[in-house]
């Protein structure tokens, strides 16, 4: 019991620190546990095949074997701080430590150290103190424009010491005392520089990713990062300010009143339509956004994240919050970056004292700033809205009155004839609710007006939510002043009592014979919620007549089967699910489920649903149900 003991508590000390290690360093753990097969102090590395880019793993990257998208070879190699000795497994030894100009030749930033003899710098970084140097690698120095690395190293060497200097902070920061969203004075003029921690454990400085982290000297600690990084001084509304190609953009956050959010302190990822961006959308629909503060401040806020995101932190897509409200998903693929899995992003990282812009060559629109018609367009109901237009609706899905739309799955006109008729005209218009909703908040039993004056009940179940026969089938849509509602059939709205329902159908002459002599018209006429299992005439003249006979002649017998066949609740089709049991007026319960797409009652499909009534539904069906237990005739099913 003791040792039980023991080993929970020290499972719970190492849990506990672990998740009190800073992200960095609890993936770099995670490669250090698989990389510790090839001995002491090894990490295992993943490589983006035909890359020299490199990430410590965690679970996740681990086992899908990509990095944005693409496949990763595993490697192994020192963990930050060791090296190898010849003849022994893995790392044992940890390297020798120096002073910080000879760290950077130590752990292979030997432009930097060069850089750093040639500008005076060297003096400075082998002596006392306490320093950290952001150190660029060699590809990056080579990575820069010709002119601007020209500029840095020609004969006036305070340029580049200037450059150096804001690479460098007055004091020791390891990965742990780099924290998420810090600004931090570096060793030019005290410009600040920004410090990125993010959960995947990549860490980055004014976007720039560190590479080998952690190389202790005995005057600092050296990071090598991925880029040469430049002074922040200006705001993303300076930047929209000054870049000609957003201009359109710039015009539309003043419209918006967004100029002093992105102007004043924050974190923001604000993705930056282009002037071509707004080009590419129909005049009609950006005259009316732009035209309409309300519209125009939710697309905006649709483009910026409220947190900063630079592109070497984002190895996989990933579902972000938006000012707006919503999400995007932000992702990659190889090294280019994708917002809903589109590749639109032109130029990223252009970073700002308070956030962070990536320019894109789409406009992004947010359901709440669309039309009804726009909600519809290139979904799932795209016949619906042709069959709108087709009969002059349309100026109610582009107008800004309140309503919701329930537009039919193109799936639910298969076979249908699509021609405009008065009747298909009417049957739209009771597709369109005079007020705009939210399936959230509708409830059982609640009645809603269409545009044609017609009240649609409004049905809860365990699984479904349904408006007469039809159930919704997607997330609402909300836009700008309407709703959409996907809904799975075409609505059909009650014209008459279930007895009415009876009567108009020649199928079911017998049944209502029968139901006259067992005294129940009364009931089927009256308010109510009756789910109604017809027998059709075939399934009465499927009974051996003698019983038939017996049966019409016994009102009382007659009645108690007819209750049985009449549930005390509506159950549409759509909220049967896999398994529903009903009462009926009998008293015995009935055993629904859906099975193929058709309702099965006590295990007999049926074969016409969802005939609405406006005290019920009724259902067809080609067999007389027999109440369990009770033997007052054979029950036959037609084949």
């Amino acid at each position: 019991m003791k040792l039980l003991a023991l080993a929970t508590f020290a499972l719970a000390l190492y849990t506990t620190v672990l998740s009190t290690r800073s992200p960095y360093q609890q993936v770099l753990q995670h490669s250090r546990i698989r990389g510790r097969q090839h001995g002491p102090n090894v990490c295992a590395v993943q490589q983006i095949d035909g890359t020299d880019k490199k990430y410590f793993t965690n679970c996740k990257q681990w086992y899908h074997r990509k990095i944005c998208g693409k496949p990763t070879m595993i490697t192994y190699e020192c963990c930050p701080g060791y090296e190898k000795i010849p003849g022994e497994k893995g790392c044992p030894a940890a390297l020798p430590l120096t002073n910080i100009f000879n760290t950077l030749g130590t752990v292979g930033s030997t432009t930097t150290k060069m850089y750093s003899e040639r500008s005076g710098l060297q003096a400075e970084i082998e002596g006392p103190g306490s320093y950290t140097i952001f150190s660029p690698s060699n590809d990056a120095w080579a990575a820069l424009p010709a002119e601007i690395l020209d500029a840095l190293v020609s004969n006036v060497n305070i340029e580049l010491l200037n450059a150096l200097h804001y690479h460098m902070v007055n004091k020791r920061l390891t990965t742990d005392d780099l924290k998420h969203g810090m600004a931090i004075p570096s060793m030019y003029q005290d410009l600040n520089v920004y410090i990125h921690h993010y959960p995947n454990g990549i860490v980055t400085v004014n976007c720039a990713r560190l590479m080998k982290a952690d190389q202790h000297a005995t005057n600092g600690v050296v990071h090598v990062i991925d880029r040469v990084i430049t002074s922040i001084t200006s705001t993303i509304q300076d930047t929209i300010e000054l870049e000609d190609s957003l201009e359109t953009l710039r015009a539309a956050v003043a419209a918006a009143g967004l100029s002093t959010v992105l102007s004043g302190e924050g974190q923001y990822t604000f993705f930056a339509p282009t002037n071509d961006a707004f080009e590419k959308i129909p005049s009609e629909t950006l005259n009316r956004i732009l035209g309409d503060p309300v519209a125009l401040k939710d697309l905006l806020n649709y483009h910026i994240l409220k947190s900063i995101q630079c592109s070497e932190a984002i190895v996989a897509g990933t579902p972000m919050e938006t000012l707006q409200g919503t999400v995007l998903e932000v992702g990659c693929d190889g090294s280019g970056l994708t917002l809903n899995g589109k590749a639109i992003i032109t130029k990223k990282d252009q970073l700002g004292t308070n956030g962070i812009i990536h320019y894109i060559s789409e406009l992004l629109i947010p359901d709440s700033a669309k039309t009804l018609f726009e909600l519809g367009q290139g979904s799932s109901v795209t016949k619906a809205m042709e069959l709108f237009g087709q009969a002059g609706l349309n100026s109610f899905l582009t107008g800004s009155e309140a309503l919701t739309l329930l537009a039919p799955m193109d799936d639910a006109f298969q076979g249908a004839s699509l021609r405009i008729t008065p009747e298909v005209k009417t049957i739209l218009r009771n597709h369109i609710v005079k007020e705009q909703l939210s399936s959230k908040h509708l409830y059982h039993a609640q009645n809603l007006e269409t545009l044609e004056g017609v009240k649609l009940r409004v049905f809860v179940y365990r699984n479904s939510i349904c408006i007469e026969n039809a159930c919704i089938a997607a997330h609402d849509k909300k836009g700008r002043f309407g709703t959409l509602f996907t809904v799975d059939k075409v609505i059909t709205p009650p014209v008459g009592t279930v007895m009415d329902i009876l009567k108009g159908d020649n199928r079911f002459s017998t049944l209502v014979g029968a139901i006259q002599k067992a005294g129940l018209t009364e009931t089927l006429n009256r308010p109510g919620t009756y789910t109604v299992f017809a027998p059709t005439n075939e399934a009465f003249r499927a009974m051996p007549s003698a019983d038939l006979n017996k049966l019409m002649g016994n009102p009382r017998q007659l009645a108690n089967i007819l209750k049985y066949h009449i549930g005390e609740e509506l159950v549409v089709s759509g909220g049967v699910g896999s398994h529903f049991r009903l009462k009926s007026l009998q008293g015995e319960r009935l055993d629904l489920n859906m099975k193929n797409y058709t309702v099965n009652v006590n295990k007999m499909p049926v074969s016409e649903s969802d005939m609405m009534a406006t005290n019920g539904v009724v259902y067809a069906i080609d067999s007389v149900l027999q109440i369990p237990g009770k033997l007052h005739f054979l029950h036959i099913t037609l084949y």
